[in-house]
């Protein structure tokens, strides 16, 4: 009985953690502490063990695997946060809100539009200026992870739509951002590893068209088809996404809940309490100094990523969901206002992770380079606070009523 009763108390702990772990706010909580944490670290005098236990090499070499902790965590761990992202997102595609080709229609030409203005901002300011010419594709990103958590934070009581748009938005931007790294950055792409991705894909579809629910299957298909794509030259967390769009998420007759709903559940306080933390404490370690710090306001580049983020991601996302609905293109859902997309708007300006990597590939020198990361974290950090001031404006008027 003892046994039993320890036994019970174990799973109830685990239950209730888990349960702690889904609440967002909590989660958002974590991942911002960790990010804090790992800032406050490597700007103090013991800097550099935080810059070598990030740049600590682990991982099989003979599957050109042996990464550094930092690009496990970005690479590896944010596919786990993609994954359950893009569950949520193919969910509300085929039996939620944006099942309507109207509804699904405005996120994307906010993404669009968030991707296009802030580019052309960063251009325009940038012009002539060394390292211009790949720069500007800097404050195209969306962080999905820390928007996300900023939003929980901020306004975890607005309406479910204002989140999905905020998901879906990022998700679409990132995707975009993604798309310029592949065709800006990488030197050589391996067809015969985007043809095994496709392949292992194919598989999986198969499978869940045929109802098989092994977890034996399907961890390795996942596992090679993230691989895959690494190889490939393609920034592994479209694996993530990928294997998420082809996860079923109707139930059957007699099913309890659908795969997409089964992996949300079990996979989600994993990616919230451990994937996007660990995430978030890797990818915030930005070295700042006084005299870069200085140069970021005399720096052209670093002044276009600012306003490229800050600016140009509000004009883009707000402009674009406004050209759509104007065109008739897409339809604004009942519990949406233009000021909930106007704040969310703002909280797009939060590049973050992939403005960070876009820079490392954009620059070699290491003034430049750690001026621009300064810039992405200052326009980042930006954006959070007005865009959760502007949330919490939003959430009083709601409450006030009509």
């Amino acid at each position: 009985m003892p046994l039993r009763r320890t036994k019970h108390r174990a799973q109830r702990t685990v239950d209730e953690l888990t349960r702690f772990l889904r609440t967002e706010t909590i989660g958002g909580a974590i991942m911002l502490g960790a990010a804090v944490i790992a800032l406050i670290w490597i700007n103090s005098p013991i800097g550099g063990s935080y810059t070598a236990l990030r740049d600590t090499e682990i991982g099989p070499q003979s599957l050109h695997l042996n990464l550094s902790l930092g690009t496990w965590a970005a690479d590896g761990l944010l596919a786990v946060f993609f994954f359950v992202a893009g569950l949520e997102l193919k969910r509300e595609l085929v039996v939620g809100e944006l099942r309507s080709i109207k509804a699904a229609m405005l996120p994307v030409f906010a993404a669009i539009g968030g991707i296009v203005v802030p580019a052309g901002l960063a251009a325009l300011v940038m012009f002539g200026a060394p390292g211009a010419g790949r720069a500007w594709a800097i404050p195209v990103a969306t962080d999905i992870a820390f928007a996300l958590a900023v939003l929980a934070i901020a306004a975890c009581s607005l309406p479910r739509s204002v989140r999905l748009f905020l998901l879906s938005l990022a998700v679409v931007d990132d995707l975009g951002a993604i798309v310029l790294i592949a065709v800006l950055f990488t030197a050589s792409l391996s067809l015969l590893a985007l043809l095994a991705a496709a392949a292992l894909l194919a598989v999986y579809a198969i499978l869940q068209h045929r109802r098989v629910r092994s977890a034996w299957l399907y961890v390795p298909i996942a596992v090679g088809t993230w691989i895959a794509v690494h190889e490939s030259g393609i920034h592994a967390t479209v694996a993530g996404v990928a294997l998420a769009l082809l996860t079923r998420v109707r139930a059957d007759e007699g099913e309890d809940e659908a795969p997409a709903a089964r992996l949300e559940h079990r996979l989600q306080p994993v990616s919230a309490g451990f994937c996007v933390p660990v995430f978030a404490f890797f990818a915030a370690g930005v070295s700042i100094s006084a005299t870069a710090l200085g140069g970021v306001f005399t720096d052209r580049v670093a002044l276009g990523v600012v306003l490229g983020l800050v600016v140009g991601k509000f004009l883009g996302v707000l402009g674009g969901a406004v050209l759509a609905v104007r065109l008739r293109l897409a339809t604004l859902n009942d519990e949406l206002r233009w000021r909930d997309i106007s704040a969310v708007a703002v909280l797009g300006g939060v590049g973050f992770t992939v403005s960070l990597l876009i820079t490392e590939l954009a620059f070699e020198d290491p003034m430049i380079l750690e001026r621009v990361k300064i810039a992405v974290l200052i326009a980042s950090a930006g954006a959070s606070l007005i865009g959760a001031a502007l949330l919490r404006r939003r959430v009083s008027v709601r409450s006030a009523g009509p």
